[in-house]
Parts: C-alpha cells; sequence; structure tokens
C-alpha cells in the first residue's frame, strides 16, 4: 500500500510540475477541476471489506475560439494492487457555425432512461462492480470521431469507432463474477475473442433528436459489436453412453444492428418518458451445451415507460422496463420476457445541504431487487460526506444472484 501511496503522489507532482512549467498565458485560461474521493465499503455478512478505494478525478479543459479540447485522468488506489490509471476522456472540439465536431476518447450519452442501458449502448459499460459505481464511472470512454449538425430545432449526431471496445466484466474470483455452469469442467480457446482493429469491424451510431417546447424526440440506430461475447461451446461425447467428456469454450463477440428512439413531455404536473430500442442478432446462451453450439441467434425488444412527479417536494420516479426475445423456444436459457421495475425517492433539508435518496431495481420475473439508500451532507461548498447501503433481496436473477453481498458503504468526497 505504501508503494501505491508514493506512484499515486508522484502521479500528482509530475502532473504539477507540467502545469508549473507551462505557459503563464495557457496556465491562466486552463480550468483544472475534479474530485479526491475516498470509498469503503463492507459486506454485512462476514464483515469483508468489498471496497477500499481512494480516486483521483481530474478534468482540464481550455478553449480558443472556435476550437476547445478537454482531457479527463483518473487514478484508483486500492490496497495490494497496482495503480488503475486511465483517461476516461480525451478530445478536441472544433465548432462552426451549425456543426461541431469532437475527435478522442468520449463519453457518449443517450436515451432518458435511468439506471438502464437501451438506446445508452455507445460507449461500453464498465460493469467490474457490477452497477454500483456511479454511471460516469460505469460507462468506458470510446475513441471516436463525433459530428453535430444542427438545424432548427433538431440536432443530427453521428459517431463513428474505428476500434471496438469491450465491456469489463467482473474478475475472476470477485464477489460480482458470476460463472457459468457448465457439465463439466471446461477449457477455453479466447483466439475468436478479439475484434481486429480495421475499417470494416468499425462501428456507427446515429441519433436525430428535436427539441420543442412540447416534447423531447430522440431516433438512434447503430451498427456494432455486441460488448459482451457469446460463449460458444464444442463438445465432446462418449461414443457408448453420450456423456459429455469434454467441453471447449469459445467466446466471440457478434455484429449487431440496432434501431430505437426515445421521448419525454410533460401531462400535467409530471413528465413521462419512454425508450425503446430493436435489436438484429443477439445471441443468447441455450440450457443445453448440445444446441445450436450453446448459442441462438434472436431478436429481441428493449423497453421502457417512466414518469416523474413531485409530491410535498419530495422527486419521485417510477420506470417499468421489458426485454422480450422474440421467436422464443425452451432452448434458450432466457426467459421469453424479463420485466423489471425501478423506483426513485429524492429530497433534501437544511437549505439543499441534507440529501435523502432511496433507488431500487424490482425484478418482477424473478422475484429479486436491488435496494439503495443512501444520505449525503455538504459541509461545506465542494466538501461532502455520503453513508448508503446495497441490499440484494431474492435467491436467483439479475439481483438475486448476489444475495451474500449485502454491503452498507461510506464516501467521503472534495470537489474542486
Amino acid at each position: 500500500m505504501r508503494s501505491a501511496l508514493v506512484h499515486l503522489i508522484a502521479v500528482v507532482a509530475v502532473l504539477g510540475g507540467v502545469l508549473s512549467v507551462a505557459p503563464a498565458v495557457a496556465l491562466e485560461s486552463i480550468h483544472v477541476g475534479g474530485y479526491v474521493r475516498h470509498h469503503t465499503s463492507v459486506l454485512i455478512y462476514g464483515g469483508d471489506y468489498s471496497t477500499i478505494e481512494n480516486t483521483l478525478n481530474l478534468t482540464l479543459d481550455q478553449s480558443r475560439g472556435n476550437v476547445a479540447f478537454r482531457v479527463d485522468p483518473y487514478i484508483y488506489q486500492r490496497p495490494g494492487e497496482e495503480l488503475d490509471m486511465g483517461l476516461r476522456q480525451a478530445y478536441v472540439d472544433i465548432y462552426w457555425d451549425s456543426i461541431d465536431l469532437r475527435v478522442g476518447r468520449q463519453q457518449v450519452i443517450w436515451g432518458k432512461g435511468d439506471g438502464v442501458f437501451i438506446t445508452d449502448v455507445v460507449s461500453p459499460k464498465d460493469l467490474r462492480r457490477f452497477l454500483l459505481p456511479d454511471f460516469e464511472e460505469i460507462r468506458i470512454g470510446v475513441d471516436a470521431v463525433r459530428l453535430d449538425y444542427y438545424r432548427g430545432s433538431g440536432t443530427l449526431e453521428v459517431v463513428w469507432i474505428p476500434v471496438f471496445a469491450p465491456m469489463l466484466p467482473p474478475d475472476e474470483g470477485s464477489v460480482w463474477a458470476r460463472c457459468a455452469e457448465f457439465p463439466v469442467q471446461p477449457s477455453f480457446d479466447l483466439s475468436s475473442e478479439g475484434v481486429d482493429a480495421t475499417l470494416e469491424n468499425s462501428e456507427v451510431f446515429a441519433k436525430y433528436s428535436l427539441l420543442s417546447s412540447a416534447f423531447d424526440l430522440e431516433m438512434m440506430a447503430g451498427y456494432a459489436w455486441d460488448d459482451e461475447p457469446a460463449l460458444h461451446l464444442s463438445v465432446e461425447q462418449d461414443p457408448d453412453t453420450h456423456e459429455i467428456v469434454s467441453l471447449v469454450v469459445t467466446p466471440e463477440h457478434h455484429r449487431l444492428a440496432l434501431a430505437g428512439g426515445s421521448f419525454s413531455t410533460a401531462v400535467g404536473g409530471a413528465v413521462v418518458r419512454g425508450e425503446g430500442a430493436y435489436y438484429w442478432g443477439k445471441h443468447f446462451a441455450t440450457e443445453s451445451p448440445l444446441t445450436g453450439g450453446g448459442v441462438l441467434e434472436r431478436d429481441y425488444i428493449h423497453y421502457l415507460i417512466g414518469v416523474d412527479w413531485t409530491l410535498f417536494s419530495i422527486s419521485l420516479s417510477a420506470q417499468f422496463v421489458q426485454e422480450v426475445i422474440l421467436e422464443h423456444d425452451d432452448l434458450l436459457a432466457s426467459e421469453e420476457r424479463s420485466n423489471v421495475m425501478t423506483f426513485l425517492a429524492r429530497e433534501s433539508f437544511l437549505n439543499e445541504t441534507l440529501h435523502l435518496e432511496f433507488f431500487s431495481y424490482v425484478g418482477l420475473s424473478d422475484s429479486d431487487a436491488l435496494l439503495r439508500p443512501k444520505v449525503s451532507y455538504d459541509m461545506t461548498d465542494g466538501f461532502e460526506i455520503l453513508v448508503g447501503a446495497d441490499f440484494f433481496m431474492g435467491e436467483e436473477g439479475m439481483f438475486g444472484a448476489y444475495d451474500a453481498n449485502d454491503s452498507v458503504y461510506a464516501k467521503v468526497k472534495y470537489s474542486f
């Protein structure tokens, strides 16, 4: 841990040195922001630490005329581990009268949903700690070229990603790792897991947004790679008993096409939101490794309908989310329909310095849930103390699978 701290101090010192030798005129116009945060999380069952983490997240940006840049470096320091350092974003913006061009690493945020990813699929996800980190940290920056064209109240946005970047799954041995069940101990063939960096393998997305006094509307489409690889299975059976004697697992990413959109509009004192997408060519796991090599290709629909309103100064939100696999049959391991609801309640006290929040996912199909209460207090400008808990309920399903991972946590954060 001492070595990690030394490295952290060294990185900060180097950054400070670079800024100190920059020309004075440039230094004055560069805005430096960000935060320093400590996060400790303890598993309720057993009392083990699930997270001990110190974070430095910086934002450096500057604009000159019609050109601007932004760089978001980050450092995570965890006891007994190497420093986790990288760039969340690093891009250059160029502005014209009706066109904006952004080139470089960037996070792309689409859609109207809270806590779910339906049309928000341009940036892959860091799921090493499931859905618990802030979504700014879950989204992985992509190296892309993004063009926005403005005409009237509409905007056309096109994103080209020349090199595919997959999602980050939980590390092997992590409390968040979910191991697939196989009839025998498998071996792994990783020769097909990667996607070659070629023009043919690039990804492209487009979105048209229309903003009016009555509603917000977005329509999108994409031709991309599935961020999560399908697990293809090669089986060898005993010729006499037909029992499986060997199993080879080959992870492989497949092409996906999707089209969808989202909207929001005011109805009375509430805001009604909707979002949906149709996916062509999703590969789903089968119940038996003898069926279709472990996967079958199906189209599916993913959508939500939500409403936001205020009651006695309490901000409330509810969403119904459904996934539907088309041409479903009993060979698939996934159910034909998966139904989830989300609920959010938020209230502030003491001149907007004390914040209470409760967010939950409720799995209607598997009778499971994730409950996330938290309380934060702004002691002074930029200094926040936060305590909360994550309770997983149920015995199966997306959330019930982590029933042993209930935890309480505390965060201390200074933003500047």
